[in-house]
């Protein structure tokens, strides 16, 4: 008897924390699951953080890896599918976003990439300018898919093709985690710093 009770609470404890590890995390009011599955592959969830501009709340991020890191070398050096997620906090001008995603790439890309970047930043700040406006809860999410590339979602759906090279999606990282980030405290968030 005494060990079918055991088994028991054995179970139990094991669905307990099965239904603990689906869990989400809350920034800036937008809720991120702790894992999710991008195209066959687990992720889980490195880091998430609010990007201010002043005092402003602009978008929720979270990065997504197979395996934490906590450098921005391993996170680029990471093999596998990869997923930056982005929730708008408030209105803003989808080319201005266009435009502010440009100068991050360029503040943090070695210039040795710069060159081989310019197509994929026209092409990505042309799926910015068609988006006009994106909306407080709008989201976009930028996917490293091994085979396949970098693919851009808005609202859900797939923007054009995708950006075949690496470097594409390592230089869109170093927007956030590059040596001039765009916001130090989300930076450190997304590498799983407590803040």
């Amino acid at each position: 008897m005494k060990m079918i009770k055991r088994l028991t609470m054995a179970l139990l404890a094991g669905l307990l924390a099965v239904g603990a590890s689906a869990t989400t995390v809350e920034v800036g009011g937008v809720k991120l699951e702790d894992s999710i599955d991008v195209r066959g592959s687990k992720l889980v969830l490195n880091g998430a953080g609010v990007r201010y501009k002043a005092v402003f709340k602009v978008y929720a991020a979270g990065l997504y890896l197979g395996k934490k890191a906590a450098t921005p070398e391993e996170v680029l050096a990471a093999p596998g599918a990869k997923r930056m997620s982005i929730t708008m906090l408030r209105e803003i001008d989808s080319n201005e976003l266009g435009k502010l995603f440009t100068r991050g790439v360029q503040d943090n890309a070695p210039k040795t990439e710069m060159s081989k970047l310019v197509p994929g930043l026209i092409k990505m700040g042309q799926i910015f300018s068609d988006q006009k406006k994106l909306m407080a809860g709008d989201a976009f999410m930028i996917d490293w898919i091994p085979g396949t590339g970098t693919v851009i979602t808005v609202k859900g759906v797939p923007q054009g093709e995708p950006f075949k090279e690496p470097e594409f999606f390592n230089a869109l990282m170093r927007i956030w985690l590059g040596p001039e980030p765009a916001d130090w405290k989300l930076k450190d968030a997304l590498l799983g710093k407590a803040a």
